[in-house]
This record gives C-alpha cells, structure tokens and sequence, in this order.
C-alpha cells in the first residue's frame, strides 16, 4: 500500500513540473540548452505542399491565399506569413513556423492556413511561395 502512495506522489510531482515546464516554453521563456534551462525557440521557413488563391478579389478589399503543407514532428507552431511585395505586381511569401528545441512527438503535422496579402492594384498578380530550402511555387492572382 505504501509503494503505491508513493508511486502515485512521484507521478503527480512529475505531471506537473512537465506542464509547468511547457507553460513557460509557450510564454517565451526558454532562451538555451544548457542544464536547468528550457529548450530555446526559433523561427523557420517551412515548405508547402500547395497554395489556393481564391478569385473574385477587388482592389478595395484584403487579398489572401490558402496555403496547405506538413510540419516534419510536434515542435513545430504555425507563426504566419510573410509577404514581400516585391513589385506592384509581383508578391514572394514565406511560410514562417516557431521551432521548439527539445522533446517533441515524432509524427507528421499537417496544416492549411490564411496567408493575407493587403490590398492590391487592379491587374495580374505573381505570387511566388518561397520554401525553406530555395525552392518555390508560383501561382496568379488577379484582381479587379
């Protein structure tokens, strides 16, 4: 009986320092990897499988695009996208996601997301989805 109180103490001691630990990753706090500190965060461009530009859109309204893909295991935290315009015409987006260091489950993450692009001039627009490794997707928008 008393092996059992004890075992069951040790299991809820641990419980909760583990979901404390995580509570302070997921308020910013873990900036090393050293002994007693919490795994640090970084930010990374992700990949994407496809990208849906949607139609319909006027140049006195926000544009978006739908962008869909796999994060690699469970460290990985949606951040958004990031839009360069880097012409009147032509828009590069990067996929960015939040990178935890440390214990994470190992299995793959899908994800769809809204990318919000602003608004655009009337006309032909390239979208160009920039992925962490240099490759890119480029789809056409067109607004009227």
């Amino acid at each position: 009986m008393r092996k059992t109180h004890l075992f069951l103490a040790g299991l809820v001691a641990s419980v909760w320092m583990s979901q404390a630990a995580f509570a302070q990753v997921g308020q910013g706090q873990g900036q090393g990897q050293g002994q007693g500190q919490l795994p640090a965060v970084r930010e990374v461009t992700v990949g994407i499988n496809d990208a849906f530009v949607p139609g319909g859109f006027d140049s006195e309204a926000d544009s978006y695009v739908v962008v869909s893909g796999i994060f690699p295991n469970g460290c990985y935290h949606w951040k958004g996208g990031e839009v360069k315009h880097v012409s009147s015409t032509y828009h590069e987006i990067r996929s960015k996601a939040m990178v935890s260091q440390g214990m994470c489950i190992m299995m793959l993450i899908p994800f769809t997301k809204e990318v919000r692009l602003g608004k655009l001039e009337a006309g032909s627009h390239t979208l160009k989805f920039v992925n962490g490794d240099g490759t890119y997707l480029e789809k056409k928008l067109s607004v009227e």
